[in-house]
């Protein structure tokens, strides 16, 4: 092996310890890394921006700005509180009811976003039920990964696949990974409600104050809101239509992001909108692609492809099954967004020594990158996030306490994708 690529190994497996470590922040530590990669000739410069996907970076901040707008109207606590007065203030049903708001919010916001807006409603629930918050949102962590894994843009894994790989269309996602999301939905909600019965008791007058609510008054900008949703329904309509339309997916998104700023008009709502973007991880997503470069260019991922190649002796069957289970069990320990940068151009190699039928592969790496997040608190942004918010409303969620809901119902996800898979494509 030549003395570029072993240096391409050494800062990039570095650079993926440090960030297991959670000891320096990984936005930090990707951007020094993709700075040392320059630096040390590893790649140049112009070789490194040729591998950032802005793509993927253009369909985050475009959705995020949307999302960001759409938030200061309220839409989201309205239809928490909504669902809790539909499901008349019983516990199972107002944990059925945020599990599958959750999971389709995710399946077109990002999971962070929908987290975000979930959790504070999901605490002024509970109080007025007074029941442990807990089991609803570890829920919803599940559920965000779920829904997220439905389409193009429901988690970031996604956006990186759809990007790299052309012929699958936001539609590509939905028509392949929306049954099986349904499937394993279905599967975890008699699970769930086995799991915490004991915790979501509640008596008849408490739940009476949940129907007291004014879900009305959670709107808080009409006229904004007629703007949101029109913007809203054209940005999903165009991403619908983007491959007919010959547009990228970034392209929808950011006009549909500037198209409502247009709307909205206002030095005020553009410097909001501009602050609902995530630019750290919008950073960590530009380092990461610039790491991963180096083990393109030194030929690192090729050698990797060849061995895995000799490993499943080139069966779609094999390969599938391997993408499936080892990105399921790596997304639950390590970050899914470095995992699945590096498995992409590992799988685009392996579609030229010999593999010709890929699409089986990237529904694999798909599902186990998404739904691996689940396995463990640290297995995606969002379930650190719900933690985060837990802790400070003095309901900590340890790593071991949800371990033991997560993993199994993670498992339980891959072995339903594992047979899904066999069926729609291997058989």
């Amino acid at each position: 092996m030549e003395q570029q690529a072993i240096w391409a190994i050494g800062i990039f497996l570095l650079i993926y310890g440090l960030i297991i470590s959670e000891k320096i922040h990984r936005t930090i530590l990707a951007m020094l890394g993709a700075i040392v990669m320059v630096a040390m000739g590893i790649v140049d410069q112009e070789t490194a921006l040729h591998h950032i996907d802005f793509n993927t970076l253009g369909l985050l901040v475009g959705m995020m700005m949307i999302v960001g707008i759409t938030a200061e109207t309220g839409l989201f606590k309205y239809a928490a509180v909504k669902s809790a007065k539909l499901a008349k203030g019983k516990p199972r049903r107002i944990l059925i009811a945020l599990f599958v708001i959750t999971a389709l919010a995710s399946a077109f916001l990002d999971n962070v976003t929908t987290v975000l807006l979930m959790v504070p409603v999901t605490f002024s629930i509970t109080r007025q039920l007074r029941i442990n918050p807990l089991p609803f949102l570890m829920s919803q962590i599940i559920a965000s990964n779920v829904g997220g894994t439905a389409t193009l843009i429901g988690d970031p894994p996604n956006i990186m696949i759809g990007s790299a790989v052309k012929e699958l269309t936001f539609m590509s996602f939905i028509n392949n990974l929306a049954p099986v999301i349904i499937i394993i939905m279905l599967a975890y909600i008699p699970l769930l409600l086995l799991m915490f019965s004991k915790q979501i008791k509640s008596t008849p007058e408490l739940q009476q104050s949940i129907m007291d609510m004014d879900e009305k008054a959670m709107i808080t900008d009409h006229k904004l809101l007629r703007k949101c949703l029109i913007v809203l329904g054209i940005t999903i309509t165009g991403f619908f239509l983007h491959q007919a339309l010959h547009l990228e997916s970034a392209t929808v998104a950011l006009a549909g992001a500037f198209l409502l700023l247009l709307l909205t008009g206002g030095e005020h709502m553009l410097e909001k909108a501009f602050h609902s973007v995530e630019w750290i991880t919008i950073f960590f997503f530009i380092g990461l692609f610039v790491l991963v470069s180096g083990l393109v260019e030194t030929g690192v991922i090729a050698e990797l492809a060849a061995k895995a190649i000799d490993l499943t002796g080139g069966d779609v069957l094999m390969s599938s099954m391997m993408i499936l289970w080892v990105s399921a069990i790596a997304s639950a320990f390590l970050d899914n967004i470095p995992f699945v940068a590096t498995m992409i151009p590992l799988i685009q190699e392996m579609g030229q020594m010999g593999i010709t039928n890929l699409e089986p592969l990237w529904w694999s790496l798909a599902l186990g990158a998404c739904l691996g997040g689940n396995g463990t608190l640290i297995g995606a942004s969002a379930n650190l996030i719900v933690a985060g918010l837990a802790g400070k409303e003095g309901y900590p969620i340890s790593f071991m306490k949800y371990l033991k809901v997560g993993f199994p119902l993670m498992l339980l996800s891959i072995v339903i994708s594992s047979i899904y898979l066999y069926l729609r494509y291997l058989m």
